[in-house]
């Protein structure tokens, strides 16, 4: 008797794997097809060698059996054709096996493989805009949705080991770019995890990231920035590319109002959450600071533009004033996604809503930048060990926000409530565009 728990999960994989390699557009039946008409043609050209040595030399009568006379033409046929079918699929798995077997993860379907890279490979072209964690958390999930992937990172971070790295030796910060080059890494865990990896103790390395000492060490390899990160991205095989929104080094500027209603003036990206208050408005020094070509080019020909998630003021806002981006991501006929945070943070978005944080980015860059805002649905999760930078949960309350279409949907991540879960962020995004592109 057929266990069914044993037998049925193979019939159901073969089953499965078989779809995929029929899938269209996979790129396999066509030379499927040639393999088998190569092979037909080399059967015929051994038949007429037989047939050319049975009629004129004499065999011995155990030749009879051997060639099945005794069974009609036609059956003959019928049979030899189904032992050649199953012989060439056997041969053909093993040789698969064989020489994927260095390239495939175990207990993955090298059909199913296939089946999700030509998926990608033909997926939107998308931009998302941004900077922190929440960019890096988008992009992990987007990877697996399409590979033709551009993050376009600000570059007015000035603290901690991106901080340090700017003053001493006048590199861009490498911190964001570094984080989003983690993010979209297919290479081994362990090379993304020393990228990722901060020295605790040392003289001089204390506080360093490695992946920031990479990318520095890169750029004076190289000689340039953009070819140190673009280079990163082929030693962790990265999906898609990091672009900065600029390559001019800039400073963020903030005006804030205190409690008792006076402004005060912060330069320094790091410095502004510092100053408890009220941000007025931001801005970057030099205030003409152009956008990088490249990522101009690429707002311009892409099919979906995220903005956010992110900290509003010091990671996605910093991308829209630079001279250039704004105008391009008006003009380009993508779809625009605002992705609302799911916390405020403190410093920055204490007491903010949804429609507050619509209305910072109209302050700074004007009404009807994108089409969409999608916000967070979900309420009822407990929050446990929240960081001290997180605030209060952002809520949304039912109101329509013109000129825009507010979107609510699940995304955030349940062991974590406060920030996106990259998965369930992903998928939103890629429905609402499968919804909304037309």
């Amino acid at each position: 008797m057929i266990q069914r728990g044993k037998a049925f999960p193979v019939w159901e994989s073969a089953v499965r794997s078989l779809r995929y390699w029929l899938t269209p557009g996979l790129g396999v039946k066509r030379w499927l097809v040639l393999l088998l008409v190569g092979i037909t043609e080399l059967a015929l050209a051994l038949a007429y060698v037989l047939v050319t040595i049975y009629r004129e030399q004499p065999l011995p009568p155990i030749f009879y059996y051997l060639t099945l006379q005794f069974i009609p033409r036609l059956g003959r046929a019928v049979l030899f054709g189904f032992l050649g079918l199953a012989t060439t699929g056997f041969a053909l798995v093993r040789l698969n096996r064989t020489l994927l077997s260095p390239f495939v993860q175990p207990g993955r379907d090298v059909a199913e493989i296939l089946h999700r890279h030509r998926q990608r490979e033909r997926g939107p072209r998308i931009v998302v805009i941004g900077g922190g964690t929440g960019q890096s958390t988008l992009l992990r999930g987007l990877k697996g949705m399409s590979a033709r992937l551009t993050a376009v990172v600000t570059v007015a971070d000035d603290g901690g080991s991106s901080g340090r790295l700017r003053r001493e030796m006048g590199l861009l910060p490498p911190g964001d770019f570094r984080n989003c080059l983690a993010a979209l890494a297919e290479a081994e865990p362990l090379m993304t995890a020393l990228f990722q990896y901060r020295f605790g103790r040392g003289t001089g390395l204390n506080g360093h990231a490695f992946g920031n000492l990479f990318i520095a060490a890169m750029a004076e390899i190289t000689g340039s920035f953009e070819q140190a990160v673009a280079e990163s991205s082929r030693v962790l095989a990265v999906r898609g590319r990091v672009l900065p929104c600029t390559v001019e080094h800039v400073v963020l500027a903030a005006e804030i109002r205190d409690a008792e209603g006076r402004i005060h003036r912060v330069d320094g990206e790091s410095a502004i959450p510092e100053v408890r208050g009220r941000i007025e408005r931001v801005w970057l020094i030099p205030e003409h600071a152009r956008a990088y070509p490249e990522t101009i080019r690429a707002i311009l020909e892409a099919d979906l533009i995220v903005l956010g998630p992110g900290s509003l003021y010091t990671s996605v806002l910093p991308n829209l004033l630079v001279e250039g981006i704004v105008p391009a991501i008006r003009a380009s006929r993508a779809l625009k996604v605002y992705v609302c945070n799911v916390a405020t943070q403190i410093g920055e978005t204490e007491g903010y809503g949804v429609a507050d944080h619509v209305q910072a980015i109209e302050r700074h860059v004007g009404s009807g930048l994108f089409h969409l805002v999608l916000v967070n649905s979900r309420t009822d999760v407990a929050w446990k060990e929240v960081p001290e930078e997180v605030g209060e949960l952002v809520r949304w309350d039912g109101q329509p926000i013109p000129p825009y279409t507010v979107v609510a949907m699940d995304v955030i991540d349940e062991r974590t409530p406060w920030r996106h879960d990259p998965e369930k962020l992903a998928r939103a995004l890629m429905m609402l565009y499968e919804r909304y592109r037309r």
